[in-house]
């Protein structure tokens, strides 16, 4: 799973989207557009997204890719999480990854992301007309 988030203004206008793949075949994709959010934020719902279609579908077995090098630290304990914003959307990911027997979190460059990044981009487009 590939997932993704970003915010115009940082904080301003953010969009989240994830991307399923089973096999290398896209089985699921979403988003969510968020009014008012920072990159951090927007990553980790991104990430909630695909937790839920990856679970909604199944899966119990999940590799997610990232190219938020801090939320997969955080999420790997490497790093403390210090916003009480984000403690909240981690303990949301905490939770959700329970419904998984094996998970993984990997950072990945960011020209590695184009799909989750396209859709991250297409709410914020469409919400920003």
């Amino acid at each position: 799973m590939f997932t993704d988030g970003g915010a115009r203004g940082n904080p301003g206008p953010a969009g989240a989207g994830a991307v399923l793949y089973d096999e290398r075949i896209i089985v699921d994709f979403g988003g969510k557009f968020i009014p008012n959010a920072t990159n951090n934020i927007a990553e980790y719902t991104g990430l909630i997204v695909g937790l839920k279609m990856a679970i909604k579908k199944g899966f119990t077995e999940l590799t997610c890719y990232l190219d938020s090098e801090l939320i997969v630290k955080q999420l790997s304990n490497e790093y403390k999480v210090k916003s009480i914003e984000l403690k909240k959307l981690k303990a949301k990911v905490d939770k959700l990854i329970e419904s998984f027997s094996t998970i993984n979190f990997e950072h990945i460059p960011r020209e590695k992301n184009a799909l989750a990044d396209k859709i991250v981009n297409l709410i914020l487009d469409t919400k920003l007309e």
